[in-house]
């Protein structure tokens, strides 16, 4: 029998490079789908074709959707990323960085992606311990969008059963790098600063780049992120 297939939403970024190998390890033939939608930090997009490339995947798509006709967000808007926070502040409220409606749009469009295929499971690598306090994150969005991917597509109704996997929800940082690490992810090939300089390395100061640094540092894994000076 072949490999059950899986529709793996890739940002480039170390989450999504772990969940595909997470992914890849439970025996799904992956298929990956990048979202350009004109964010500030593009260089993800690159990134993420080097991920799938490291972990042999042969399907990659690239879907666009501008954003910036919505904006809103720091990443989709002249609007300025906020730096040098601390945990604590951190923790408080909603940054700008979030982006409208950015994870039920990806999860929709790999959900269409999905039915084409003939795939019902779809992954995400959305964190809820350690991030930037996004709704669209958290897992009751996870579980309010697997029922409406159950209701609202043809598969569906047909009897499909579509599942959305987000293996890394509950944990810290530290423990998702460790277990890519063991899982052999190259954490030198991912990106997630919100504000890389032109060259594209990491700015250090953003919320993604303090979390990521400090999840390296706990993890006891040396960071491979090309910082800025």
């Amino acid at each position: 029998m072949s490999p059950p297939r899986a529709v793996v939403l890739l940002s480039g970024g170390l989450d999504s490079a772990t969940c595909l190998a997470l992914a890849r390890s439970e025996g799904f033939l992956c298929s990956c789908l990048l979202v350009d939608y004109g964010q500030r930090h593009r260089v993800e997009l690159e990134r993420a074709r080097v991920v799938a490339r490291s972990q042999a995947v042969e399907d990659v798509r690239v879907v666009q959707v501008d954003l910036r006709a919505i904006g809103g967000s720091a990443l989709t808007a002249d609007l300025a990323v906020p730096k040098d926070r601390t945990e604590a502040e951190r923790g408080v409220g909603i940054p700008v960085t979030y982006v409208p409606a950015r994870n039920t749009l990806f999860l929709a469009l790999a959900l269409g992606m999905a039915e084409t295929l003939g795939a019902t499971d779809l992954f995400i690598g959305v964190n809820a311990v350690d991030y930037s306090g996004y709704p669209d994150c958290r897992p009751e969005f996870i579980r309010a969008f697997e029922a409406l991917a159950n209701l609202a597509t043809r598969a569906g109704v047909e009897g499909a059963r579509f599942r959305v996997h987000a293996p890394l929800s509950g944990m810290r940082k530290a423990e998702i790098i460790q277990v890519g690490a063991r899982l052999g992810v190259d954490y030198a090939l991912t990106h997630s600063c919100y504000d890389p300089d032109p060259a594209g390395r990491a700015c250090g100061r953003c919320d993604s780049c303090l979390i990521r640094r400090e999840g390296f540092r706990a993890a006891g894994v040396p960071d491979p992120t090309r910082y800025a000076p």
